[in-house]
């Protein structure tokens, strides 16, 4: 499989000797400089750099692939302290954080377009060539590293994982027996930003050795929070590293390394929220454009769960007398977030509810290499474990406080059902549950806080543990023939992987709702939104080999396979205000509910959730197995140029999909993805070794591409075919050892195949014939298409007419509006309504006999709409019809999420030599990225502008490296780099979280060796 390494030119522009893998390539911050004597015309700054992409020491203009290596100099000089700037000398490779504590590499277009706790990613991330299947190594910042190892292109013929993108192969700095040395470094920049980093290496005797590194992160946080004039988004960690290597022989070397990393602080998983207000709260953000508005708070989840509408339609067969109860109404009250200001800065927020973060990771490998005459053996193995828990406001904004009005329903209702709104309303204060595993939330004793105000915000959590064990044989015959051969096992648990959405909308409608259809004392459960993993397993095992075959000194062939085998179990599901229910009760159709148990103090134990009606954990397994493999025939034109032509076949597994509502139809899983990527390349060298020039061009057939769309407040996965394909160019120029510049391109065309999708923000279409209704039952949409010049405003009035009748006395006039109303931004219209009686309308479906609205179906099934267009599910025994969620629009044609079409990184590098030894190092780097998309639906509000990053230090070297200082800034335009985005559901009022590359940084650091 082709592994692509092309050495990123910008990794040659600082490269300095760290073990026996990498060479300098000339003055560069941290190695000594020269003296100008010894400089002679055409001699070359660029030294050769010995990577071991192919598991074995080459020259890197020797690999017939792609890689990109950074040394730790390099890291150093070019301001490399974490993924984020990594990604930006990297050719046709993006990275951003995600909305669930997940970051993602997208390499060449391939990213991790999967969502769910059993998506493989696309990138393999290993830690001295360990895969790491769930790390918080994105959390952290580089520090006592020998290298970087970036592999562009599909792998898995070498390495003991799949990955269909590439391979980021962080190694880290092992003992060396040859003396006691240590370095130290601390930093103070803006932001209050104290680092500090050491290092401590003791041989033990002649063949034990021992390294000790350490590193330490205080800053405060990047946004200001006008709420409280806090900073938010700040960072408090510290990880350490213990490395022991033994070589009791020349033919043996044993490594050992213990890894730990600790963060608790406030930064936040979302940068900012940007939302063009929707006046008619159908949509929540109208899907135009991006603008620092709040979203229309009575098109979410919390406000129809608390509103008049439904807990009017929840006692519909009663007359609807709940109405009266509701705190919001979300037809025409004036809703939560109504002239709320979203600040027109991306780093200022106005929040009610600070972040949280913790997360910690420990990582135990081994690793044996042994020498056996001819042969090459090397294991291992070992153990990864690691946490995490995070909190943000979920709105990013501050609600307006509770109305009188609000106040005085919420009064009637305490005194209508005292026990169940006892844990809700306290003191004229609402209270939010605190998320946990029970479900009970408040009504367990588990309160997260309680306010005057509308109270939001989500919890992201999990812990992972991975054990993994491999094993390869390599020869080291003297003829043309070689091979090797290898074989891996992983095993991989994440425990209590759970998303939890919280708001005091939820918890109330849970107490009143509860109380009025499962008695006084009970409640709706779970009363916040759940999406809960209570385990998934991963077992994995592959067995993979090259054969190398010599026919000449400048001919070479290289074969390899691989087989793969995954088999993924889960226990899941996404319950949310379930009904538990006394024997006798009816539902909405009039069909029994089942009865309740008894419960402990008139509340539900975890236990009773299940029994009661609760939606139970779904165990499901799926095996995926496959062949796949690459083919490499390179050709060396002179010593200093190369061509290569290569055939790789990638693999990705597939997963299940998360649990969603039961009358949407979802397929349980999703299929394994396959790339077959062709490249062709050439590595060159000119003028002595002055000029270095590698280009590369590629063609990739990707089938059963897996990518995720919001399904029912669910992440839902799809497969689709791509086509992509692109070229990167590569060069360092280096007149002297003093003066080196690296610049570097990349062009990059994506195309979607054979994909239609609805797009949430407007499931209409554009079409103007189309109406969206907002589901006042779980605030949703879906639509009615008309067939044969139906009027969708008619059947929406018809049916809203029908619950104004049955439930308007009781509430003292109509809920719902009686007609539609133009929704900004799309051609359609909308309405609030109840997608399940349009749908029942639509279908004429049946009844129980003697059920209230047993009428209603015969009464409107003239309209002439499409019946039951998602098929049907079944309720209590009745046929249930589904509306449905919008109308399919074709993505043929339209780009992948994160792929700019173009990328330029340009570096420039000069060394003044000094009297004794020192020197100084002025350096600059300049990165372009260009405009790409955050969706495949490639709507203008999707597109993410292109954005520049300029860096620049100045660095005095004392004699012999023995210390330094530095000055140096980051991001030197302060510009506000978008790196991704997430689309929220329907549910959430359809608003966008945006991610970004940190502010400007600067300030000045020293340090030290010996």
């Amino acid at each position: 499989m082709t592994r692509t390494y092309l050495l990123c030119a910008a990794s040659l522009t600082a490269l300095a000797a760290t073990g026996a893998h990498a060479q300098s390539i000339g003055p560069a911050p941290g190695t000594a400089s020269q003296p100008t004597g010894d400089a002679r015309p055409g001699d070359s700054a660029i030294e050769d750099i010995i990577v071991v992409a192919q598991r074995q020491s080459e020259r890197l203009q020797d690999v017939p692939i792609s890689v990109s290596a950074f040394s730790a100099e390099t890291l150093k000089t070019q301001q490399i302290n974490n993924a984020s700037d990594l990604q930006l000398s990297l050719p046709n490779v993006t990275f951003t954080k995600g909305q669930f504590t997940s970051a993602s590499f997208t390499i060449r277009g391939v990213g991790d377009l999967c969502v769910g706790s059993s998506c493989d990613s696309a990138t393999a991330i290993h830690v001295n060539d360990i895969p790491l299947l769930s790390t918080r190594l994105f959390e952290t910042e580089y520090f006592d590293l020998e290298r970087v190892e970036v592999l562009r292109g599909p792998q898995g013929t070498l390495y003991g994982r799949n990955a269909t993108s590439g391979v980021a192969n962080f190694i880290t700095a092992k003992p060396d027996l040859t003396g006691i040395h240590g370095s130290g470094e601390f930093e103070y920049g803006n932001y209050n930003s104290v680092k500090a980093q050491g290092m401590f290496n003791l041989p033990l005797g002649e063949t034990l050795g021992l390294r000790v590194a350490g590193y330490y992160l205080n800053r405060n946080g990047y946004t200001k929070n006008l709420f409280d004039n806090s900073r938010i988004d700040g960072r408090d960690l510290y990880a350490i590293r213990g490395s022991l290597r033994w070589q009791p022989t020349s033919d043996t070397t044993i490594d050992l390394m213990g890894y730990y990393f600790h963060e608790k602080d406030n930064r936040s998983r979302i940068q900012k929220q940007l939302c063009h207000r929707d006046p008619t709260a159908v949509l929540g953000c109208s899907p135009d454009r991006l603008g620092f508005e709040t979203t229309n708070a009575n098109g979410t989840l919390a406000a129809a769960l608390s509103s008049r509408q439904l807990f009017a339609l929840a006692s519909l067969a009663q007359g609807g007398a709940l109405g009266n109860l509701g705190i919001n109404n979300v037809l025409n009250g004036t809703d939560a977030f109504a002239g709320v200001v979203n600040p027109t800065d991306l780093r200022t927020v106005s929040v009610d509810y600070n972040p949280t973060y913790f997360a910690d990771e420990v990582q135990l490998f081994g690793r044996l290499e042994q020498t056996l005459g001819r042969f090459n053996v090397t294991l291992t193995g070992g153990y990864a474990r690691n946490s995490v828990d995070a909190r943000s406001d979920y709105t990013l904004s501050v609600a307006n406080p509770y109305s009188a009005e609000a106040l005085a329903r919420a009064s009637a209702a305490a005194a209508t059902f005292p026990l169940s709104l006892a844990p809700v309303f306290r003191g004229g204060q609402f209270c939010a549950s605190e998320p946990n595993a029970s479900l009970t939330g408040v009504f367990g004793g588990n309160t997260a806080a309680c306010s005057i105000r509308q109270i939001d915000f989500d919890r992201s959590s999990g812990r992972s543990t991975q054990w993994s064990a491999e094993a390869q044989v390599a020869s080291q015959f003297d003829g043309a023939f070689n091979f090797r051969l290898g074989g891996i096992y992983v095993k991989q648990v994440q425990r209590d992987a759970n998303y939890y959405v919280v708001s005091t909308g939820i918890d109330y409608g849970a107490a009143v709702l509860g109380g009025a259809q499962a008695g006084n004392g009970r409640f709706l459960g779970p009363p916040f939104f759940a999406n809960q993993s209570s385990r998934y397993a991963l077992k994995s095992y592959g067995i993979f080999g090259e054969a190398y075959v010599n026919f000449n000194d400048r001919l070479k062939l290289t074969l390899g396979g691989r087989y793969s085998n995954d088999d993924k179990s889960i226990a899941s599901r996404s319950p949310i205000a379930t009904i538990p229910a006394p024997v006798g009760s009816t539902d909405l159709y009039g069909s029994s509910l089942a009865g309740a148990p008894n419960g402990t103090g008139g509340f539900f134990g975890d236990a009773d959730l299940t029994r009661a009606g609760y939606q139970p954990f779904r165990a499901t397994s799926v095996k995926f197995d496959d062949v796949t493999g690459r083919a490499v025939l390179d050709f060396k034109i002179s010593p200093n140029n190369l061509l290569y032509a290569s055939y790789s076949r990638g693999y990705k597994s597939g997963g299940i999909n998360p649990p969603v509502d039961p009358t949407f139809v979802a397929p349980l899983s999703f299929a394994p993805e396959n790339i077959d990527a062709y490249e062709i390349g050439s590595k060159n060298s000119f003028l002595n070794g002055q000029v270095r020039l590698n280009a590369s061009a590629f063609y990739y057939k990707y089938k059963n591409m897996q990518i995720s769309r919001i399904l029912n407040r669910t992440s839902f996965n799809d497969n689709t075919d791509a086509t992509i394909y692109g070229a990167e160019l590569e060069a360092i120029v280096a007149p002297t050892p003093r003066f080196v510049v690296n610049m570097s391109a990349s062009y990059l065309h994506t195309k979607i195949k054979d994909l239609s999708l609805v797009d949430p923000r407007d499931p209409s279409a554009g079409r103007s014939d189309v109406t969206i209704i907002k589901d006042v039952q779980n605030s949703s949409n879906c639509v009615l298409i008309p067939t044969a010049g139906a009027n969708g405003s008619a059947l929406v009035g018809a049916v809203n007419a029908f619950i104004n009748g049955a439930t308007g006395a009781a509430n003292g006039g109509a809920l719902f509006q009686s007609g539609t109303v133009p929704v900004p931004g799309t051609n359609a219209r909308g309405a609030l309504s109840s997608c399940a009686l349009l749908a029942a309308a639509v279908a004429g479906a049946p009844y129980a006999p003697g059920s209230t609205l047993a009428a209603l179906g015969p009464v409107l099934q003239a309209f002439g709409f499409a019946r039951g267009p998602l098929g049907f599910s079944l309720d209590s025994g009745y046929a249930v019809p589904t509306l449905p969620l919008g109308v399919s629009q074709s993505l043929n044609g339209n780009q992948l999420p994160g792929s700019p079409n173009y990328k330029v990184a340009i570096g420039a590098q000069y060394t003044f030599d000094l009297r004794g030894g020192a020197s100084i190092v002025l350096r600059g780097d300049y990165n372009y990225t260009g405009e790409f998309y955050a969706r495949p639906q490639n709507s203008n509000i999707d597109r993410i502008p292109n954005f520049e990053q300029i860096n620049a230090q100045i660095r005095f070297n004392g004699p012999n490296d023995r210390y330094f200082a530095r000055i140096f800034v980051q991001n030197l335009q302060n510009n506000d780099s978008i790196t991704g985005q997430f689309l929220t559901d329907p549910a959430a009022g359809l608003y966008t979280n945006i991610f970004t590359l940190e502010p400007r940084r600067y300030g000045a650091s020293i340090g030290f060796k010996f």
